[in-house]
């Protein structure tokens, strides 16, 4: 396969959807609002990179209401966390210099 670079994911690699992809490894779903302020990032910022994500197939968008407000969860999809996962195995390999 050549040097470990060559298995980084671009659309996961950029900073602000690095940081959003890691957000939601670590949970099984958020809430819209809760994500944007736990990566400090405006809500259309966060918008924009969760299209770029969901065009992907990273992550799912699920829309519900709480009484008469919509709220938006985000999750990751399985191919999201496999990505996730190959992404963060080529950066231990870079790092590790193997």
């Amino acid at each position: 396969m050549g040097h470990p670079r060559k298995a980084l994911d671009p659309v996961i690699h950029a900073p602000v959807r690095f940081s959003i992809v890691a957000a939601l490894a670590a949970v099984d779903e958020a809430d819209f609002k809760t994500l944007a302020e736990t990566i400090e990032l405006s809500d259309s910022a966060l918008s924009k990179q969760l299209t770029t994500l969901k065009d992907a197939g990273y992550v799912a968008l699920r829309k519900t209401f709480v009484g008469r407000f919509p709220r938006t969860y985000v999750a990751l999809t399985p191919a999201g966390r496999k990505a996730w996962e190959h992404h963060l195995q080529a950066l231990r390999e870079i790092a590790g210099g193997l």
